[in-house]
């Protein structure tokens, strides 16, 4: 049963990463706007919604500390993991846009992350100012969109969404969506269910488990997202999700679950994880300012990060280092 959850999740994850990126380029010709835009916005909280749900589900049950777990992890998978992936399949070349506006709201974010997270605490009015600020940042990539849309001659968007290409694109990407929500819970629960039979007998089992099955999974929409859109050569909408999922993660998830409940952040989190997720993002501002193409070296790099940083915690877990 587990074997056939896992191929299950797995089908569905790449059927459902299909209809997204097709959605999502249908979206951006529909309506005249970048494809980087709607991978910034609309795929990028699409593919955030399971992070989103696990930590509000995790807070209302009493559990708030769950979410800034999950969203250390997925910023780290994210863009050591999932972009380093990408790139391996096809390069990406870094946009003027990318280098000037969303890598240093990326930054940004995950700075205001780790002031927040710093007294142990992420508060209601931390919160509130994390949701203020991606509400803003989201009205100023809509304004940007409309405005190049309409110094390119195009009509009105009100105009756009009278027209069937409008509609058929929203159905795609919702039906996106669902595939890969579904074929992520689907696949982490058969890959769970495997795992435990295989480490049984270590003591280690729900660590392990949970820092490299679930981890991998919880990131499986942005992967499978990404790795098609860039296997469409759509590379916009792969950098674009990845970048805007992290911003999401911070400000949405941890914004809104922090307002429903104050986060309290242990000190293993700030004195390692958040310094992986900051010193990966540094490290992906350093490889675009060295050239604006990843490539298949970059990707490497990555990936080898990725994997030093799930290395180092199961030596911590099996107390080697």
């Amino acid at each position: 049963m587990d074997i056939f959850l896992l191929l299950l999740g797995l089908g569905v994850l790449v059927a459902g990463g299909e209809f997204l990126v097709k959605g999502a380029v249908s979206f951006s010709r529909a309506m005249k706007i970048s494809p980087l835009i709607v991978g910034m916005t609309v795929v990028a909280f699409g593919t955030s919604a399971p992070e989103l749900i696990v930590s509000l589900t995790s807070a209302l049950e009493g559990n708030p500390g769950i979410a800034v777990g999950n969203v250390a992890g997925s910023n780290i998978a994210n863009i050591a993991l999932v972009l380093g992936v990408t790139v391996l399949i096809f390069p990406i070349v870094a946009d003027r846009q990318t280098k000037r506006v969303d890598l240093p709201m990326m930054i940004l974010a995950t700075f205001m992350f780790f002031f927040f997270s710093r007294d142990g605490l992420l508060e209601l009015y931390e919160g509130i100012i994390m949701f203020s600020v991606i509400v803003t940042f989201t009205i100023f990539l809509i304004r940007l969109g409309r405005k190049k849309s309409k110094e390119e001659g195009n009509e009105d968007w009100d105009d756009e969404r009278k027209k069937p290409s409008y509609w058929k694109a929203l159905f795609f990407l919702h039906l996106g969506f669902a595939g890969l929500f579904f074929g992520a819970q689907w696949f982490i629960h058969g890959a769970v269910g495997i795992a435990d039979v295989l480490l049984h007998d270590n003591p280690e089992k729900d660590t392990i488990i949970g820092v490299t099955v679930v981890a991998f999974g919880t990131s499986a929409p942005e992967l499978v997202a990404s790795t098609v859109a860039a296997y469409r050569k759509e590379t916009d909408i792969s950098i674009g999700n990845l970048i805007g999922s992290n911003i999401f993660n911070i400000f949405v998830v941890l914004g809104i679950t922090s307002i429903v409940k104050p986060i309290p952040v242990t000190k293993e989190i700030i004195e390692f994880d958040m310094l992986w997720v900051i010193g990966i993002a540094l490290l992906l501002v350093l490889l675009i300012a060295i050239g604006n193409r990843i490539g298949r070296l970059k990707g490497a790099i990555l990936l080898s990060t990725y994997v030093a940083y799930v290395v180092i915690i199961l030596l911590r877990v099996q107390g080697v280092i």
